[in-house]
C-alpha cells in the first residue's frame, strides 16, 4: 500500500533523517552564521539552503540530471566551479581579516547570508544526481499522479531540513552567547569552519 504514490514510506523517512543529519556545507554554514551573526541571519541562511534545495529537486525532477549524465563535460565544469567556490569561501575564513563587532550585532546583513547559503546549496551539483537516484526508489510506478509523488517526497525532505536547521540555529545562538564571553574562541571557530569548507571543495573536485 502506498501513500500519495510513496512506497515504503517508513524506510524513506529513515533514509531522509540519515541524509539530513550527515554534516555538510549547508548545515555547517547555517550553524556558523547563527553563532557569529545571530538568529535572524541564521534563519536567513536556512532560507537560502531551503531555496537552493528546492531548485535542485525541481531540476532533478525535470531531468537535468539525465542531461548532465549524457554530457559529462558539462557536469565536470559545474562540479569544478562549485569546488572552487567552496574552496574560496573556506580560504576567506582561514586567512581573512576579522572585524571586531559588538556582541550580538551581526557583521553582515541577513540578505547576504541568504545569498551565500543559496550559492553554497546550488553548487552542490551532486545533489541533483542524488535526488534523481533516491526519489524513484520510493515512487509507485502505477500511481497516476507521479508529479504529486515527487512533490510529496520533496516536501518531506524540506520539512526535515527546516527542522534540523532550526535546531542548529538555536544551538548557534547559545554558542554566540558563549563566544561573547570568550572572544578568543571566535577566530579559531572561523578558521576551523574555513578548513572544513576547503575539504568539502576538495572532495567535490576529486570525487566522481
Amino acid at each position: 500500500m502506498s501513500i500519495l504514490g510513496i512506497t515504503d514510506i517508513a524506510t524513506y523517512l529513515v533514509g531522509t533523517a540519515v541524509i539530513i543529519l550527515m554534516p555538510g556545507p549547508n548545515s555547517l554554514f547555517t550553524l556558523s552564521v547563527a553563532a557569529k551573526r545571530g538568529t535572524r541571519a541564521g534563519f536567513a541562511a536556512a532560507a537560502g539552503v531551503v531555496t537552493g534545495d528546492f531548485v535542485l529537486m525541481l531540476a532533478a525532477a525535470l531531468g537535468v540530471a539525465s542531461l548532465m549524465k549524457a554530457y559529462p563535460v558539462a557536469f565536470d565544469v559545474v562540479r569544478y566551479a562549485g569546488a572552487a567556490y567552496l574552496g574560496w569561501l573556506g580560504l576567506k575564513l582561514v586567512f581573512g581579516r576579522r572585524r571586531h563587532t559588538d556582541a550580538g550585532q551581526p557583521d553582515v546583513p541577513a540578505q547576504h547570508a541568504y545569498k551565500q547559503a543559496l550559492s553554497i546549496s546550488l553548487v552542490n551539483v551532486k545533489a541533483i544526481l542524488f535526488f534523481m537516484a533516491f526519489f524513484p526508489q520510493f515512487v509507485d510506478p502505477g500511481y497516476p499522479h507521479v508529479g504529486l509523488t515527487f512533490a510529496a517526497l520533496g516536501l518531506i525532505v524540506q520539512v526535515a531540513s527546516i527542522s534540523y536547521l532550526s535546531l542548529l540555529i538555536l544551538a548557534g545562538s547559545r554558542i554566540a552567547q558563549r563566544l561573547a564571553r570568550r572572544r578568543w574562541i571566535a577566530p579559531l571557530l572561523g578558521r576551523f569552519t574555513g578548513l572544513l569548507f576547503v575539504s568539502f571543495g576538495a572532495r567535490l573536485a576529486l570525487g566522481r
